[in-house]
């Protein structure tokens, strides 16, 4: 697992040495993001870990748990996370099947 995260912290390297600016302007802009606020830093890696999951992100996965640990969450909350992103995942299925399925069923119905 930390083979990946640190892969990707190398990458960042390389593009920093490319183009400093733009990596320091995403290291500002996402430590803004994840500062404690409304939510928690610990809920914000939560958040941050649906996300990830849910756009299929591996290293992005494997850092925001590691992440969420470390701002104190336990296990549980950690696979309750990935429960609710499964959950979204299959609702957002369901939502287009529902809609955009019916919409194109409708469309090829009305072509006959």
């Amino acid at each position: 697992m930390d083979q990946k995260v640190d892969a990707y912290k190398i990458g960042v390297g390389h593009m920093m040495d490319a183009l400093p600016n733009v990596v320091e302007a995403y290291h500002r802009f996402t430590g803004a993001c994840f500062e404690d606020g409304a939510l928690g830093a610990k809920e914000k890696q939560l958040i941050a870990l649906g996300i990830a999951l849910f756009a299929n992100n591996e290293v992005c996965t494997m850092y925001h748990v590691q992440e969420a640990l470390s701002k104190g969450a336990s296990p549980k909350q950690v696979l309750e996370a990935a429960a609710v992103a499964a959950a979204v995942g299959g609702g957002h299925a369901m939502s287009q099947g529902v809609t955009r399925v019916q919409q194109a069923l409708e469309a090829c119905r009305l072509q006959q």
